[in-house]
């Protein structure tokens, strides 16, 4: 937003220099933009009168003035065409400095000849003042300005256009009022506006209003002007204030309404009233509609924009622009002046859903103080009767009180102040910042509850109130104090490991860690894990992302496919995250540790292969996780069956017989379904099943020989190590220290369906030399245990 300084100084006077201004708006949080000066320097040009016009003897587009500065009178050749007797014009006089370059006093003003014809001056249009791009003519002054007078004087030049950068909360400073507002509590200042007296009805003439969407208009208020004169001069004062505020001069009937909604921060709109039909109709808009809106434009109106309408037809789009049939014409006689509190979501969006941005719907977006309309009308009805005449009829509001915003009251605390500001302020001070700010205090036990003034709306919470201290105060004045807290390290019992030493060890076999979306494709999720039914979402952010993941393999197997087309094929994956299981009781969140392999089991390099991965790749990386804890034993390894995994090439991993994860290659059928040509093998361990293990005991070393022995076995292939593993432990003793699996033989001399298992098996007593009687009772008995339950003949 644009304002000038000097309208605001006539709202407030701090004692503060420009720059000081600038400074305090930037630290209460509306960031100055910039600051330039409304006009470039010019000097020794004042307030002239064209006394007598006469033609140039010889050029005819020359004319040959008389011009008084009130004291003399001088002739000036003109080439203007609007220049005329009587006519009240800037007038440089010999020896002027004016702006026409990039820079002030690049060019002066000297006795010329012109044509034959002798000039002493020059009369000046906008443009050669610097105060206009372009301009048509001279610049006509009012009839009532002061000959000889100082022009930059006149005009009020010595002033400065200051731009606020606002952030969307802070709708209320979108006026000098609002700023004038904040600058008065800053420099506690006295803010003094116009005085507004309510506008005495001269005529009954009104027109009926209804409001057919109030949740939308919570109050609506008109007024029927007639007789007005809409050829009316706009006074110079006001159009100055427009253009250093941005905004050009129309006609008198739109500059009024432009310059309340810039004073007060109000928008409002003038109807020509013979246009309406029947009355006001607030409504949303039907399906189809159209308008032809003031820019020329043809708009198709959607069924979610509010409309102000009459009885036949819409007048205008609600907050954002008038209907071009329904506005303010030459021929205009009677006005139908409207000012509305539209509510902020409803008007949200709804311009930029058209490709427009008006002032008026800028500052409805953000908020406008549902208490202004009816203040806002009285100003600019009386400004109407003083610029333009007419006779106003009374004031027509409909207003509906379930619906328009509430009051707030906000609990502010002592305690919470210094807590959050670091400062100890006296109640004193916080009253006095509270209340310029035109907040109601009451005093309560800890402090006190605020009721916020309904213009500003973005008091909610005690934060907000603090927010606020912290503003008027000076945020370069708060304390900057190191925060004190109590700081006990937590116990690290040696038993559990954490995630952290989860993502070391997978970083360290090759693996690289993802983070994916908890959202997933439903057909993908079906897909790689069909038995569990995903939590659909409400409101998803598309298509592809709709259901909550039942495991992590969506997310990873989709980061695969990503690369694997991006001609990366040797891929090690993992990811650390929560699985969302719909249980009787809710929602289950789980969380797990997921990876994934493919390509190569070394990476590309001139002295190692160019093997795949298997199965057996995957299982080394899962028992390295479970080995960390120490309790890699109390896992076991079965064969397992899941939709989504290969029959042949998946398990379950257990422990104390409670499934704990899962692993395997997809199955061929889904990998056929996602266009995979590479195979891929993925795993899955919930978190609190492997961060917990057992706590390391010293033993110590024996300083007796160890005893080994090298067994074979034949046996059937359903036979699988796990269960050779136990019985062997079973009957082996107590000081058995390690069994080797070395060799396993299918082939010439084993039966088809058979295999051989060659075992390396070793003891070792702590206080004792063991015997070979010992050893071979054991051995004896691993033998007999494995041919009875087994079915396993000693190889020879």
């Amino acid at each position: 937003m644009k304002f000038s300084e000097q309208w605001l100084r006539e709202w407030v006077q701090p004692a503060v220099s420009t720059d000081e201004l600038s400074a305090q708006i930037t630290m209460a949080g509306l960031e100055v933009d910039s600051v330039e000066p409304v006009a470039k320097a010019f000097s020794s040009v004042v307030v002239g009168q064209v006394v007598s016009r006469e033609q140039h003897p010889d050029a005819d587009k020359l004319s040959v003035c008389q011009v008084s500065d009130g004291a003399e009178t001088f002739q000036v050749v003109c080439g203007a065409a609007n220049v005329r007797a009587g006519l009240k014009i800037p007038f440089a006089k010999i020896g002027a400095l004016l702006p026409m370059g990039d820079g002030p006093g690049d060019f002066k003003i000297k006795k010329a000849k012109l044509r034959g014809v002798e000039s002493f001056g020059m009369l000046c249009a906008e443009a050669e003042l610097g105060l206009a791009e372009s301009s048509d003519g001279l610049m006509e002054l009012p009839e009532d300005a002061p000959v000889g007078t100082d022009f930059r004087v006149y005009m009020g030049l010595d002033d400065n256009i200051i731009e606020v950068d606002l952030t969307p909360n802070r709708g209320d400073c979108l006026s000098v009022a609002g700023l004038a507002r904040e600058v008065g509590v800053m420099n506690k200042a006295a803010v003094q506006g116009p005085v507004i007296n309510p506008v005495a009805p001269q005529i009954d003439d009104k027109t009926s209003i209804e409001v057919l969407a109030p949740a939308a208009c919570p109050r609506y208020i008109g007024r029927v002007v007639k007789g007005i004169n809409v050829a009316a001069v706009t006074p110079m004062w006001m159009v100055e204030k427009l253009r250093r505020s941005g905004i050009r001069s129309i006609d008198v009937v739109v500059d009024i309404t432009n310059y309340v909604m810039l004073e007060l921060g109000q928008p409002m709109h003038a109807f020509d009233l013979k246009q309406v039909q029947g009355g006001i109709r607030v409504r949303m808009a039907e399906q189809g509609e159209k308008i032809t809106l003031l820019d020329g434009q043809e708009i198709t109106l959607k069924p979610d924009t509010l409309v102000i309408a009459d009885h036949a037809k819409p007048l205008a789009m609600a907050g954002i622009m008038g209907g071009e049939h329904s506005g303010v014409g030459a021929d205009t006689q009677d006005l139908l002046l409207e000012a509305a509190f539209f509510d902020q979501l409803a008007m949200a969006g709804r311009a930029r859903n058209y490709g427009l941005h008006t002032d008026s719907s800028h500052r409805f977006e953000r908020g406008v103080d549902y208490n202004l309309p009816r203040t806002a009308i009285e100003r600019a009805t009386a400004l109407l009767l003083e610029l333009c005449g007419g006779q106003a009829g009374p004031v027509v509001e409909v207003s509906s009180a379930a619906h328009l915003p509430k009051v707030a009251s906000i609990h502010l605390r002592k305690a919470r102040i210094a807590q959050m500001l670091t400062l100890e302020l006296a109640d004193s001070e916080v009253e006095d910042m509270l209340t310029r700010l035109g907040m109601q205090l009451e005093t309560v036990a800890d402090g006190w509850q605020v009721t916020a003034p309904s213009y500003r709306f973005d008091m909610a919470i005690e934060p907000d109130l603090i927010e606020e201290v912290a503003r008027i105060y000076g945020y370069n004045r708060l304390p900057t104090r190191t925060p004190k807290a109590a700081t006990p390290l937590r116990s690290a019992p040696e038993h559990i490991i954490s995630v952290k030493d989860i993502r070391r060890q997978l970083i360290a076999r090759g693996y690289q860690e993802a983070i994916t979306y908890s959202f997933v494709e439903p057909k993908l999720q079906k897909l790689l894990d069909p038995a569990e039914q995903p939590l659909a979402l409400a409101n998803p952010i598309s298509a592809e992302m709709s259901v909550m993941r039942t495991n992590l393999w969506a997310g990873l197997v989709g980061a695969a496919r990503h690369n694997l087309n991006r001609q990366q094929t040797r891929i090690r994956l993992f990811e650390t995250g929560l699985r969302f299981i719909q249980a009787q009781g809710g929602l289950v969140q789980q969380p797990v540790i997921s990876g994934l392999i493919c390509g190569t089991r070394l990476p590309k390099g001139w002295s190692n292969g160019q093997d795949a991965v298997d199965f057996f790749d995957l299982k080394a990386d899962v028992e390295a996780l479970l080995a960390l804890q120490g309790g890699a034993d109390d896992y076991q390894f079965v064969v397992a069956k899941h939709p989504a995994l290969h029959p042949g090439q998946s398990a379950s991993i257990l422990k104390d017989g409670k499934e704990v994860g899962l692993m395997g290659a997809l199955h061929p059928a889904v990998q056929a379904e996602l266009g995979l040509k590479q195979t891929l093998f993925v795993f899955e361990l919930q978190q609190q099943a492997v961060l917990a293990g057992k706590l390391a005991k010293f033993s110590s070393l024996s300083k007796f020989p160890e005893v080994s022995r090298d067994l074979a076995f034949v046996l059937d292939e359903t036979i699988t190590w796990q269960q050779v593993d136990a019985s062997i432990r079973e009957m082996a003793g107590e000081f058995l220290t390690e069994l080797t699996l070395f060799d396993v033989y299918r082939g010439k001399g084993i039966e088809f369906g058979r295999k051989s298992l060659a075992l390396g098996l070793t003891w070792q007593a702590p206080s004792r030399t063991l015997n070979d009687e010992e050893i071979n009772s054991w051995v004896d008995a691993i033998i007999t245990k494995l041919s009875d339950s087994l079915g396993a003949q000693l190889r020879g």
